[in-house]
């Protein structure tokens, strides 16, 4: 029996395919009508290169696997906006394109907070810093946070772990996003995010992704990790 989570992601796919054979009149009407717009652009990771752990193949390939989720958010919100301006917005297509707009964002934002908080060589945590303290505070220990930090990567399954802030309840969480859409805390703050899919880590790790996590921990730049910290808003109900 195929799942609506099984449903959806191929209809989403067969929507995203290039050409949008279901939609390419669509969308030549709106580039005809004026230029597509592209608010969002693919940032360059390309000084992660050379990072030990990782191979130059494996991060390469994520490069562009990235670069496609920012092509297909952007695809998906001009002809989202076309949709509504045509009155379309009652149509199956333009529901099923609504639902996948958020797994295409997320896949592109997940992605840049990953590569953001990692530096070749990595870059130790300050524990100085009122971060450090906020973990050991909430965890108990460092050791604590990270022993359920690296748990919550070897679950099976595939998606991303996220140390998040809830800025409401001043209080830290190790969560797990399955794929990239679902688990999410509202209105949290991400700090720190570790990508679990199998292509983060198949090429040079195979089956052993407790390995991936250990390499991926001598890539963390904590630096970005504690100014994320400092700089999430305080927020109130």
């Amino acid at each position: 029996m195929v799942t609506r989570r099984q449903f959806l992601k191929g209809v989403g796919l067969s929507l995203l395919s290039i050409p949008f054979t279901k939609f390419s009149n669509l969308f030549s009407q709106t580039k005809q009508k004026k230029e597509v717009r592209m608010p969002y652009e693919a940032k360059n990771f390309d000084h992660l290169l050379g990072t030990p752990g990782f191979s130059d193949q494996l991060l390469k390939n994520h490069f562009t696997l990235y670069q496609g989720y920012v092509t297909n958010t952007n695809k998906l919100a001009d002809i989202l906006d076309q949709m509504l301006k045509e009155g379309k917005t009652g149509t199956p297509e333009y529901a099923e394109l609504k639902r996948r707009f958020g797994w295409e964002f997320n896949g592109m934002r997940l992605h840049e907070y990953y590569f953001g908080n990692m530096i070749k060589g990595g870059k130790e945590l300050d524990k100085g810093s009122a971060f450090y303290k906020k973990l050991t505070d909430d965890f108990g220990s460092y050791e604590n946070w990270e022993k359920d930090f690296k748990s919550t990567g070897t679950m099976r399954g595939i998606g991303w772990v996220v140390l998040y802030l809830d800025p409401i309840a001043n209080r830290l969480f190790n969560t797990w996003i399955n794929e990239h859409d679902l688990g999410h805390l509202a209105g949290s703050i991400p700090l720190l995010i570790m990508d679990v899919f199998e292509h983060a880590y198949m090429i040079d790790y195979g089956l052993k992704k407790a390995d991936y996590i250990e390499a991926f921990f001598k890539a963390i730049d904590w630096s970005v990790v504690v100014n994320r910290f400092n700089n999430a808003p305080k927020v109130t109900l």
